[in-house]
């Protein structure tokens, strides 16, 4: 083995001493800097940096919050309220991490649909489709078992609730509820894990998304026309082009967090929520927080628990499969009519089990919630099958500046045609 200094290109004796030693400022510019990047992505592209600062927000203001709350039956109502009224800039810290939870599924919610629209998810992307979903999955148990930390009274039941809801698994289920809690009711013992997993599972997301970005830099981006790179002219260097854009891109949503933390900062939450937790005293209806709504909904639109249960988990689950269960060999939505018209009902769909999630389960809200989840999963298992099979789909360009430079005959190129010459200007 080779043994010396590493070969550097910074000028600055001070980087290059550095970068000889422990080439990261090579690596980062390698990969975030002269990264090739394709040259036509539009801003729903932004949402993966966005998500990125959110999850910094998230594990920062985290830290600060766990300093000063005490995690005990007795007194962690009390200790959120400190935190609100006597700890210096508490209330802000508090205002972002709670607002910030909503950000986070926001941003990530607009990013899998982003994925399903332009086929992100196709070959060669599978696993790095596989490991935004887990990612999802370690968020909703983040976010679950932090909402239960301040014990507030929807923080209490929403914790019985869905906990009771593994004793639906045979055999084993009620072995898994009494783990859960550490007892046989949620008390001190479930508020002192369900604190320690939330201190945890934020740095598990962290070691999924490193995962996450190495595979994107692996495979590379997809872009909306879903067309793989050809060569240099179809694409930039991440910088400056795509770190200004994202900049941009911070900025705008930047002042759409603000406005919630500093002029609304309870709109997402639970007024319950404001009152001690009561064992004694049920709310007269249990919801969770809104990011959880279309699965809570699907969850009311079986009557029978253990089928609810399965459905919920299966919801979440089936994403796994998408890149299987999409047979169709075109990635973007541009060039796939039938399937652009299925995918803004699917997410319609998904809107309305978040509004009937939120509503009694009773009266028509029963019906609407069960067409509504017999859609969801007839979109992944039935229609997304099928469409690949008697879809027809438009004509691709030969690559992605065709479209932008033109090719002399006018017109996009059929998929797998070569490219013509362009012309000298």
């Amino acid at each position: 083995m080779s043994h010396g200094l590493f070969d550097s290109g910074f000028k600055n004796p001070v980087l290059r001493w550095f970068d000889q030693r422990l080439p990261l400022l090579t690596l980062m510019h390698k990969e975030y800097a002269a990264f090739p990047t394709p040259r036509n992505f539009n801003y729903f592209w932004n949402f993966g940096a966005l998500a990125m600062v959110v999850l910094m927000v998230m594990l920062v203001t985290g830290i600060f919050l766990s300093m000063h709350y005490t995690a005990h039956v007795d007194y962690a109502f009390d200790s959120v309220e400190r935190i609100m009224r006597d700890v210096n800039y508490g209330w802000l810290m508090r205002y972002l991490h709670l607002n910030g939870a909503s950000m986070f599924f926001i941003v990530v919610y607009i990013h899998i649909f982003r994925g399903m629209y332009y086929g992100s998810y196709k070959n060669p992307r599978e696993l790095l489709w596989i490991l935004g979903v887990v990612i999802l999955i370690l968020m909703m148990a983040t976010a679950f078992v932090g909402y239960v930390l301040p014990w507030g009274q929807m923080s209490f039941w929403a914790a019985t609730v869905i906990t009771n809801l593994f004793s639906a698994f045979p055999l084993i289920g009620d072995e898994i509820v009494v783990w859960m809690w550490g007892g046989f009711s949620v008390d001190n013992p479930t508020l002192n894990r369900f604190f320690s997993l939330h201190y945890l599972l934020p740095f598990v997301i962290v070691g999924v998304v490193f995962l996450h970005v190495v595979a994107l830099h692996i495979n590379g981006s997809n872009n909306p026309l879903g067309v793989e790179p050809k060569g240099p002219k179809d694409t930039l260097p991440f910088h400056p082009y795509y770190t200004i854009k994202d900049t941009f891109g911070l900025g705008v949503f930047l002042i759409f967090f603000s406005a919630f933390v500093f002029f609304a900062p309870n709109y997402l939450g639970h007024p319950d929520n404001y009152i001690p937790a009561n064992p004694l005293v049920t709310p007269p209806h249990i919801v969770p927080e809104w990011y959880f709504m279309p699965f809570y909904a699907i969850l009311r639109a079986v009557p029978d628990k253990l089928g609810g249960v399965i459905l919920m988990f299966g919801s979440v689950l089936v994403l796994f499969a998408l890149p299987w269960l999409d047979t169709s060999k075109v990635r973007s939505a541009k060039f796939r009519p039938m399937y652009k018209i299925f995918f803004w009902i699917f997410v319609a769909d998904c809107f309305v089990l978040g509004y009937a999630g939120a509503m009694p389960a009773e009266g028509i809200w029963i019906h609407i919630t069960r067409v509504a989840t017999l859609y969801y999963f007839a979109f992944f298992l039935v229609i997304l099958p099928l469409l690949g099979k008697f879809e027809r789909p438009l004509p691709l360009p030969a690559s992605i500046s065709e479209p932008v430079l033109k090719s002399p005959g006018g017109g996009p190129v059929a998929a797998g045609a070569p490219a013509k010459p362009m012309e000298k200007a």
